[in-house]
């Protein structure tokens, strides 16, 4: 799996972008979005249990992601055709604020070192990556347990900060001194 300090792959997917008649699929690729963060989840499957919970909450906390100049781009192995049936049926997802991908060839996820050895599905990995296309965090949840939205933002403004947070961190609250991260640094 790719991981900190990595460079997210080059892709080029179809994605879910509106249900507006003729409007409803875009292109996205890793230059979609230059100079932003990027918040690239994955989850197994469409038409299933865990994943709408977390599609819609990440769709719920769009503008705080947003807010901290990052774009969700959701993905799966399914086709941009199912994430399109799959929006206009369930009713937490019709008004999704971000890319849904369709890495049908299984090509992001392959690279990215995320797919299911079995399964063959992607698995619910996260990646921040930063403006530069450097990927800065990762996180993968076994196939039954879904992410927590608050800890990617939270993680998200860390990041951000660019300076040592201590554990349970959270914005607003004083970061470590720069005395420290020198000598950190160094180590």
């Amino acid at each position: 799996m790719l991981t900190i300090g990595d460079t997210l792959p080059s892709f080029s997917l179809q994605a879910v972008t509106s249900l507006s008649p003729g409007k409803e699929f875009e292109t996205v690729s890793d230059r979609s979005y230059a100079g932003k963060w990027k918040v690239l989840f994955f989850w197994p499957m469409d038409f299933t249990f865990i994943c709408p919970t977390e599609i819609a909450e990440f769709g719920r906390r769009n503008q705080d992601f947003l807010d901290r100049d990052a774009q969700v781009l959701g993905a799966s192995t399914d086709t941009h055709f199912v994430h399109l049936a799959w929006r206009q049926s369930h009713p937490d997802l019709k008004s999704l604020p971000y890319p849904m991908l369709a890495d049908t060839k299984r090509e992001l996820s392959s690279a990215l070192g995320i797919l299911h050895k079995h399964d063959g599905v992607a698995l619910r990995a996260t990646f921040l990556v930063d403006p530069e296309g450097i990927i800065r965090w990762a996180s993968v949840n076994d196939l039954s347990v879904g992410r927590n939205v608050d800890e990617v933002l939270r993680v998200l403004d860390a990041l951000q900060t660019d300076e040592l947070c201590p554990c349970n961190w959270k914005r607003g609250e004083a970061t470590l001194s720069s005395g420290v991260k020198d000598a950190a640094s160094a180590e």
